[in-house]
């Protein structure tokens, strides 16, 4: 007997470290490693590893890599989506920014990457460098994740939603995303609509007006800039929605198809959390938006 419930205790434990193991690899396909500070074209200048300094918050990022959420093939819509978390370019919101997020649109058919991506530390390059060559691999890979090379998008939330936006107006055309769809982005670099510390990490301690206004979403928008979505809450006074207003009314004066929902309620950093009240709203307009794209 006591044999038996040794050998009970040592299974309970081994799948209880299995279970620990997989929620720190944020239940994940598979993991693509992009490069390091070594082997990219430009470091972020941190050292070490990246770890948690809260539960899901994930930071010191000194490596770019690819966490992959294959799509249900029973509802494959050959769609992929590049994940680039939030954080005040500060950290990566890895939860409901992150898995959460691909959980879901594996769930509903669309191929998804979470993307860890190097923190800028005032490099400002560096986030950018790896989200082109996120999508650069996503796209190669097309045949292996039953995917379109050409229905790649982007999504990103907050931080990562300028993130997302920047890769989708600065890299020449053939880089950029098919589609993206931007959850309470900071886009804008002005005093009523910013988040100053976003730009703060991303360009260094005392930056210019001038310096920002090249990250200025509103400013980058173009005939080429790819289809886009906003998802915003009124209520947000961490990045005001009155920023991506200003960024659609950019898009939609350059003739980009674009759409905007602005919920009453909900502030900041909801992302796929079932506590905010909208989330069957966001999620039936996403997908509605996303099975008309052409």
């Amino acid at each position: 007997m006591k044999r038996i419930i040794f050998v009970m205790a040592i299974l309970i434990a081994s799948t209880a470290m299995a279970q620990e193991q997989k929620k720190s690899n944020y239940y994940q396909d598979e993991t693509i490693l992009i490069w390091d500070n070594n082997k990219a074209p430009h470091s972020n200048g941190l050292e070490g590893e990246a770890y948690e300094a809260t539960p899901y918050r994930l930071v010191n990022t000194t490596k770019a890599q690819l966490y992959v959420y294959n799509a249900d093939p029973a509802k494959a819509t050959g769609q992929a989506v590049v994940i680039c978390p939030g954080g005040g370019y500060a950290k990566l919101s890895m939860d409901q920014e992150g898995y959460l997020m691909a959980q879901w649109l594996a769930k509903n058919g669309i191929a998804a990457f979470v993307l860890e991506y190097r923190l800028p530390n005032g490099h400002k390059e560096v986030p950018l460098e790896d989200t082109v060559e996120a999508i650069r691999i996503v796209r190669k890979k097309a045949k292996k994740f039953n995917i379109d090379p050409a229905k790649v998008g982007v999504m990103g939330f907050s931080a990562g939603g300028h993130l997302a936006a920047s890769v989708s107006n600065i890299p020449p055309v053939e880089e950029r995303p098919n589609f993206s769809i931007l959850f309470y982005p900071v886009v804008i670099a002005n005093h009523y609509t910013s988040h100053s510390g976003s730009f703060r990490n991303l360009l260094g301690k005392g930056f210019s007006q001038a310096d920002a206004d090249e990250f200025s979403m509103d400013k980058l928008a173009s005939e080429n800039t790819p289809p886009t979505i906003l998802l915003l809450s009124d209520d947000d006074t961490t990045v005001p929605a009155a920023g991506a207003a200003m960024y659609y009314a950019s898009l939609r004066y350059h003739g980009v198809r674009a759409a905007m929902y602005v919920f009453p309620e909900g502030k900041h950093g909801w992302g796929n959390y079932d506590k905010f009240s909208y989330q069957k709203e966001w999620q039936h307009l996403l997908l509605r938006w996303l099975k008309e794209l052409k």
